[in-house]
């Protein structure tokens, strides 16, 4: 319960007004509720003809104390009671008490949808809120923290995880405002009717609140491992469906769904034992229930039917009634206290993001980006994921207005050299800097907003042409926009299509070729219009034709700017002004085209292999 009140301190703030007058409904409902149950004691009497005889009104005021207070308004009302039988008869006088119960049933029904309705605001909102928090913590964090964990894990924290704290915790939400208000004032009800038989109710909870939390406590680690192997699901079926092709070909179907149909019968055992002990909560309570209400008869009956009670018959029935009155809400809290075991388990998984720290952080007092760069330099720069080494001591200046490629083979480090300019990743030694600056003096938009990536793979959104290529650029417009698609050599196959630049492209560009979805991206960046050119293999995985009208697309976007190539075909950077040859992590050998195949090195090498 107390990680419950930190969420409530969490996410309740800003809907303190909604709480305020939940709260106010509640306990309006209450009175009225245990008001309107009061005209059974009048009623009652009157049946049983047990009615006082010869009382007087009695005079109060709130001097008095409370007990006077409750005394004379007793006395006053059976004074009240008696006189209406005799002047207007008992039918008359039964009469007026139905009309007070039917008024105060009214008045307890109006004042509930009321505590309802302003609960509603904070259900919703909280839920929004907290979507909100987990999009912009994933949005925020670099790129490395994903390298260790699974998509679909992540997905189903933001999606299984989110709506079990909507469905456990947030809708626990209101019974939580509600019954602890009711009990509250029922219990002091029951201590004004008879402080005797109230004293067994209060020795029994203890024992109850201590099963039920023994039962929720074992939930709450059921649960959270249920939601792991949910993630887990989700993970194999996003890998499922991102390899259909390559899951037919080698004919492993029987394989994946051995391996799936084993998680789900985990899934199924742990489910089954969340729900076996979710569903504890009634019985538990009944039974407790039913126990205290056996006491409560046998000790009422002894008290009446002793000759000095202090209760009479008809409001020992209404104490009944009271305790029956708190017996539904104390249930509802109980299995309030077990949703909330089982929501906290999902919240669990939701804050291990939330509280995921951003090593790549802005600084304190950011820098402005100079209005002239000159240049781009790495000093004795050193990188590592892990253990091991993937980048040792490069030095490179890159002269702006200047194209430099990086060749090697795979896994020597061309990639990552690459990712540490936009601070996608720090380095772990050295420094790299513009103009002699650290690029770590400014902020990470500032210093992204100098850039534009044209990847091997085009990253698309499920959108249209216009919102593709505009992405991340405000205000485009039309022209603009077909400008950046006729540099990119996309304008024509744009227009071909049925709606032109407003047709939608499919899941990542699915309905478009590889060639095509290459020029898309790079007219994304000719709109951009930056001044510093990322081109990470972007030409590696088309067919010759392709390759060409992409290539083509890339010398008009790389005119002028400062461009960073990574390629493996090495035809695609022989005008480079300068060739970085990079070998384990390291720069082995750099120059132009002419220089390096003269070294007859490592550039050499990769030239011949590639003309054989």
């Amino acid at each position: 319960m107390f990680d419950f009140l930190t969420l409530i301190k969490r996410f309740i703030p800003p809907y303190k007004k909604y709480v305020f007058l939940n709260l106010l409904a509640n306990l309006l409902s209450t009175l009225f509720s245990l008001f309107s149950f009061a005209a059974l004691i009048p009623i009652l009497n009157i049946l049983f003809g047990v009615t006082k005889s010869n009382t007087v009104y009695q005079p109060w005021t709130w001097d008095d104390g409370v007990q006077n207070i409750l005394d004379a308004v007793k006395n006053n009302l059976a004074f009240w009671l008696e006189n209406t039988i005799l002047e207007q008869g008992a039918s008359t006088a039964l009469i007026y008490i139905a009309l007070f119960l039917i008024v105060m049933t009214f008045l307890k029904t109006g004042t509930s949808y009321l505590a309802s309705f302003f609960v509603i605001p904070i259900r919703t909102g909280v839920l929004r809120d907290l979507r909100n928090q987990m999009y912009r913590k994933i949005i925020s964090l670099p790129i490395g923290f994903f390298s260790d964990e699974r998509k679909g894990d992540i997905m189903s924290r933001m999606t299984n995880d989110v709506i079990e704290v909507e469905a456990s915790i947030i809708s626990s939400l209101d019974m939580v405002l509600k019954n602890p208000i009711m009990i509250a004032i029922y219990f002091a009800a029951m201590l004004i009717l008879s402080w005797k038989l109230t004293l067994f109710v209060f020795i029994l909870l203890p024992i109850s609140v201590w099963l039920i939390g023994i039962i929720g406590r074992s939930l709450h680690r059921q649960s959270k491992l249920g939601q792991e192997q949910t993630g887990e699901m989700l993970s194999q079926i996003e890998e499922t469906l991102g390899g259909l092709r390559i899951i037919k070909a080698f004919n492993a179907e029987k394989k994946l769904e051995d391996r799936f149909t084993e998680l789900n019968n985990k899934i199924r055992k742990t489910f089954h034992r969340i729900f076996r002990r979710y569903n504890l909560a009634h019985p538990v309570s009944e039974l407790f229930g039913t126990i205290v209400i056996a006491i409560l008869l046998w000790f009422g009956g002894y008290l009446i039917l002793s000759d000095n009670s202090s209760i009479e018959a008809a409001e020992f029935i209404y104490y009944l009634v009271v305790f029956y009155l708190i017996v539904p809400p104390a249930k509802e809290l109980s299995r309030a206290s077990y949703s909330i075991q089982k929501g906290m388990a999902s919240m669990d998984r939701i804050d291990r993001i939330l509280a995921e720290e951003n090593n790549i952080d802005d600084p304190k007092n950011p820098l402005s980006i100079p209005d002239k760069i000159e240049k781009i330099e790495y000093k004795n720069v050193s990188f590592k994921y892990e253990t091991d080494w993937v980048l040792r001591n490069i030095n490179l200046t890159i002269p702006i207005g200047q194209t430099v490629a990086l060749v090697g083979q795979s896994g020597s480090g061309k990639s990552t050299l690459v990712d540490l300019l936009p601070r996608f990743y720090d380095p772990v030694e050295g420094e790299i800097c513009i103009n002699d600056t650290n690029i770590k003096a400014f902020t990470r938009h500032d210093l992204r907003a100098l850039m534009g990536n044209v990847n091997q793979e085009a990253i698309l959104f499920n959108d249209t042409f216009f919102n593709n290529i505009a992405f991340g650029v405000e205000n485009a417009t039309q022209e603009m926009v077909e400008q950046a698609a006729k540099i990119a050599n996309a304008h024509e196959f744009i227009t071909a299509t049925e709606n032109g630049y407003q047709s939608t492209i499919g899941d990542r560009g699915s309905k478009l070729s590889g060639g095509q979805r290459q020029r898309l991206s790079i007219a994304r960046a000719v709109l951009k219009n930056p001044p510093i050119l990322i081109l990470d293999e972007a030409t590696s995985a088309l067919d010759t034709e392709s390759e060409y009208m992409v290539q083509e697309a890339l010398d008009n976007l790389m005119k002028n700017r400062t461009t960073v190539v990574i390629a493996h075909r090495l035809s695609t950077i022989k005008r480079a002004d300068l060739i970085c040859v990079m070998h384990e992590g390291e720069i082995v050998e750099r120059g132009k085209h002419d220089e390096l195949i003269a070294l007859n090195g490592y550039y050499k090498k990769l030239v011949d292999m590639q003309s054989f």
